[in-house]
């Protein structure tokens, strides 16, 4: 129950109708188990009665009919309350789930999957729900009608109670080892459905590989053993929660037989009435359901604690890059010089530094490209700009600041980042490109697919800027993916530019012009680029080349290639391949 208890959040936030519903099972208990007593007192007149006088009994059924109608009332209002309640908290649940991985560092997607986080968002939130909802309501209404009904049955025959409630203890003690059980399968059932989770969303991205290999059979036969395997923990959960419902019953009817049993005896030797056994055979009848609800609700505990579980083991993650105590608020824009610091970083404790002991300063409206063989520490080196990552040792300036002093969303809007591999929202082209402004300009939109060379595709779409670009940029070409992001990085008029290869997929004539287009767009801006492409970079104020995660060397495009080193080695690599193509 210790997973559970963290929901008490939000248990507070709603007690004033949680209060309310606590009160419309009281009130609804007492009108239902008050029918016995009713009948009770009917048969008992009836036995005494020298002559039939029917307006007594018809006073008797209104009785009934008015207290069961009361009784059906405030079980309404119950469901309008505390299921209400729990919808309501599961909305929070979710919101709150949502947030919280919005703001998990990029380490945590690298090392867990996607369909490992859409299980935890669906069925364990769900399960939970299962627990705010009807498990609580009915903890509470069997509790309560437990209360009421044997306090009742006290009164009527303390010793027939007593041998009644006998075999009640075994019930708990069944409850409780099969529950057990069910919290151990669940949580199998949970991690088989996180692998099935992530092979159908690893499909999904991955169809055109699927296809072009042909390799359709072999993936339905992958994921028929996942699924077989999920039904499989399924059969064996649903097995040993198939035990609960007979058990329920053979013990509570273990009571009724001691009751008719004992209580007949009282009857024949004339110390009750048979108005008493009836009512207490009817209340034993209204326990059955109390002690059935106890074990449903044992089970949906057990199914709730191993969620909540899984979902704290997420809300625990802590957030590595996020606004802190030495954050200054007070920082409302940046200009765009750049300084690293003796900057080292590596992915994790146990890993090799991937820059180590960078210093480099980048002065504002200029442009600094980076080279290097793959593997060098490019990506990891613009990645710690905008803080996707945190250095691990040293320090980032801009302006003079260290980045973790300036507000992230500041930092973040005045930094556009063109990755390596575009991604599109399934959306209309204007939403993508304004992706990262606070409301659409299609004016501003035109003007920065202009620039990125994109506008005249564009335009040969049938919707035009309207046109919906398909899950992940489907209906898009390469070239024009890698356009339409640099066109939303360039929307949100960033002083400083990342483009991290950006250029891959377009070819030389369209790169040349865009280059063009951004020299003029980026003036007083700092650019920071990326490329393998010698005639990417070599028109850069500063050519900086990593190798093995330390400047190897630095300078203008002629001073490198005079210099004979890495830089040189790869110009003419692509000098020859240039001529060998032009011959072919």
């Amino acid at each position: 129950m210790k997973n559970l208890l963290t929901l008490k959040k939000y248990f507070v936030r709603y007690k004033n109708k949680l209060f309310a519903g606590i009160l419309f099972i009281l009130i609804s208990n007492i009108g239902s188990v008050y029918v016995p007593i009713i009948l009770k007192d009917a048969i008992n007149d009836l036995q005494k009665a020298k002559s039939l006088d029917i307006s007594v009994f018809r006073n008797y059924a209104l009785l009934i009919v008015v207290t069961s109608l009361i009784s059906g009332i405030f079980r309404y209002l119950i469901r309008q309350t505390i299921i209400v309640v729990s919808r309501e908290i599961e909305y929070d649940l979710r919101q709150d789930f949502w947030k919280h991985i919005q703001l998990l560092p990029m380490r945590y997607f690298q090392n867990n999957s996607t369909g490992n986080i859409m299980a935890h968002a669906t069925n364990d939130i769900n399960a939970v729900r299962q627990f705010i909802g009807p498990a609580v309501m009915y903890s509470i209404d069997t509790g309560i009608r437990l209360v009421i009904v044997v306090g009742i049955m006290v009164s009527l025959n303390l010793s027939l109670t007593v041998y009644s409630l006998l075999p009640l203890p075994f019930l708990s003690y069944a409850v409780y080892r099969v529950g057990k059980l069910i919290h151990e399968k669940y949580v199998q059932i949970q991690e088989k459905f996180s692998e099935l989770t992530t092979r159908a969303q690893e499909n999904y991205s991955g169809i055109r590989v699927i296809k072009s290999y042909v390799r359709e059979d072999y993936e339905i036969k992958q994921f028929s053993a996942l699924s077989l395997e999920y039904l499989k923990k399924n059969m064996s959960l649903i097995k040993i929660q198939s035990l609960i419902m007979p058990i329920l019953f053979i013990i509570t009817g273990l009571s009724i037989i001691i009751v008719i049993w004992v209580g007949g005896i009282n009857v024949i030797n004339k110390t009750m009435d048979l108005g008493e056994i009836t009512a207490f055979i009817i209340y034993l009848g209204i326990l059955i359901w109390p002690m059935i609800a106890f074990g449903w609700v044992m089970n949906i505990i057990q199914l709730a604690e191993a969620g909540m579980k899984r979902l704290n083991k997420i809300f625990n993650e802590k957030y590595e890059v996020s606004d802190t105590d030495v954050t200054d608020f007070d920082i409302k824009d940046i200009e765009g010089t750049i300084e690293f610091k003796n900057v080292s970083f590596k992915y994790g404790e146990n890993l090799p530094d991937i820059l180590d002991n960078i210093n480099l300063k980048i002065e504002k409206g200029s442009t600094v490209a980076l080279m290097g063989y793959t593997g060098a520490g490019k990506t990891s080196f613009v990645n710690l700009i905008p803080r996707l990552y945190d250095v691990t040792g040293g320090e980032v300036l801009i302006d003079g600041n260290n980045i973790k002093s300036i507000p992230l969303d500041v930092l973040r809007t005045q930094v556009g980042l063109v990755q390596q591999e575009s991604f599109l929202f399934s959306d209309t082209i204007v939403n993508n490109i304004s992706y990262g402004l606070r409301e659409v300009k299609k004016d501003k939109v035109v003007a920065v697919s202009k620039i990125a060379n994109f506008d005249k595709d564009i335009m040969e779409f049938p919707a035009g800027y309207d046109t919906i670009v398909g899950e992940r940029g489907i209906t898009f070409s390469g070239g024009q993916k890698q356009r339409a992001s640099l066109a939303r990085a360039l929307a949100i008029e960033p002083k400083i530019l990342i483009l991290d290869d950006s250029f891959s997929a377009v070819d030389t004539n369209t790169e040349e012009e865009i280059l063009k287009n951004l020299k003029t767009y980026m003036k007083d801006r700092t650019s920071i680029i990326i490329s393998h492409r010698i005639s990417t970079v070599k028109d850069a104020d500063k050519i900086i080349v990593l190798a093995n995660g330390k400047i190897a060397e630095e300078g203008t495009h002629n001073e490198l290639v005079q210099l004979g080193g890495i830089y040189a080695d790869l110009h003419y690599r692509q000098l020859l391949e240039k001529e060998l193509d032009e011959l072919n």
